[in-house]
C-alpha cells in the first residue's frame, strides 16, 4: 500500500505547504436583519378605556333607523340599563361564537360596546345620542357576508330572549336593524 504522503509526491504536490503553515479560511456569516420594530401600542383614553379613532361628524343619523316614538320600546328593553344587558350579552356571544369570532379580534371592543349601546339606545328611544360612525364607513373594512349578520343577529336575539324582551319587541327591533344589511355587508 502506498502511503498518501508518498502518492502524493508522486503526483508532484510535495511542495503543498504543511497544515501549520494554512491559514485558516475566514467566513462571515451575514447576521440576520434586525426584526422590524413593533408598531407602537396606541394608548387608550385614560376615560372612556377606548382607542383613538380618526374625526368623523357625529349625527344621530348615522345610527342607521329613526327612533321609535313613545316609552313602550324602551320600556320593553327595561331602559338604559336593559339595553346595556343585551348589547353587553350579545357582545359576549359574538367574540367566542366561532362562527364570527374572528371578525370582533382587533376591535376596541370597550368602543363597540358603547356605540352599539348608544345606538340601540337611540333607536329604542331611551334617551340617548349616537355618537359613533355611519354605518357603511364603520363596516367598509370588515368584509361581512350575509352568513357573518345572520350569526350576529342569532347572538342579539338569546341576549334579547336573556333580558326577558318580548318576542313582539324584538321583532320590532330587528325590523329597524335590518334595512342596514345593505351598509354593513361588503362581500
Amino acid at each position: 500500500m502506498i502511503s498518501i504522503a508518498f502518492a502524493l509526491a508522486l503526483m508532484g504536490v510535495q511542495d503543498l505547504p504543511a497544515a501549520a503553515d494554512i491559514e485558516p479560511e475566514v467566513t462571515t456569516e451575514v447576521a440576520p436583519a434586525p426584526a422590524p420594530a413593533p408598531e407602537p401600542e396606541l394608548e387608550r383614553d385614560p376615560v372612556t378605556g377606548e382607542l383613538p379613532v380618526d374625526p368623523y361628524e357625529m349625527s344621530n343619523a348615522h345610527a342607521g333607523a329613526t327612533p321609535f316614538t313613545g316609552t313602550a320600546m324602551r320600556d320593553a328593553f327595561h331602559g338604559q340599563e336593559g339595553i346595556r344587558r343585551v348589547v353587553d350579552n350579545m357582545v359576549d356571544r359574538a367574540v367566542i361564537d366561532p362562527r364570527i369570532s374572528e371578525i370582533f379580534v382587533a376591535h376596541d371592543l370597550v368602543r363597540l360596546r358603547r356605540t352599539l349601546f348608544e345606538q340601540f339606545c337611540h333607536i329604542l328611544n331611551a334617551g340617548c345620542d349616537y355618537t359613533g360612525r355611519d354605518m357603511e364607513s364603520s363596516h367598509r373594512d370588515l368584509g361581512l357576508q350575509v352568513d357573518d349578520l345572520n350569526v350576529l343577529v342569532e347572538n342579539l336575539q338569546a341576549a334579547m330572549a336573556d333580558e326577558k324582551v318580548g318576542f313582539a319587541a324584538q321583532n320590532r327591533l330587528l325590523s329597524k336593524l335590518a334595512p342596514m344589511k345593505r351598509d354593513v355587508v361588503t362581500r
